[in-house]
């Protein structure tokens, strides 16, 4: 994806899914374009959040006060929950992708399937949800780039 679809992705999207690769690098705070980026949608859009990328930075996290960090902090955002079909369409879309070569994690599938039952774009880091965009409709906004600004 170009940097001007990038932009015009995020600029009609109102609602953005925000990866666990990004928050990683967010809270890390290397990244001033990454920090920025993230700052700008917050207060120009509604950021999402899948519980799923959720237990995956509480899983992550070094201290019990990374722990509390990380849930008072998600307090402030959009959590996105499953349906019934959530994991059974994450199945089917996991299928489709082995039979075209295509090896994607499983919650990689499901956050693809939350994304777009709740018309989110996609804010990562993650190389599979490359490989995925080609295969399936997902607003993907790549977060390579942004980092990249100042």
């Amino acid at each position: 994806m170009t940097l001007r679809q990038m932009k015009s992705v995020t600029m009609s999207a109102e609602r953005i899914l925000i990866d666990t690769s990004v928050w990683i690098e967010y809270f890390r705070g290397k990244s001033t374009g990454l920090v920025n980026y993230v700052g700008a949608i917050a207060k120009n859009r509604e950021i999402c959040v899948p519980r799923i990328v959720l237990a995956e930075l509480l899983q992550g996290a070094k201290s019990e006060k990374e722990l509390v960090v990380i849930e008072k902090f998600m307090d402030a955002f959009t959590i996105l929950d499953q349906t019934d079909q959530t994991w059974l369409k994450a199945g089917k879309l996991s299928h489709e992708l082995k039979k075209k070569g295509k090896n994607v994690s499983l919650a990689d599938c499901y956050i693809t399937v939350i994304a777009q039952d709740n018309k989110c774009a996609v804010l990562t880091l993650d190389q599979h949800f490359k490989d995925i965009s080609r295969h399936t409709r997902l607003d993907l906004i790549d977060a390579d780039a942004v980092m990249h600004r100042k």
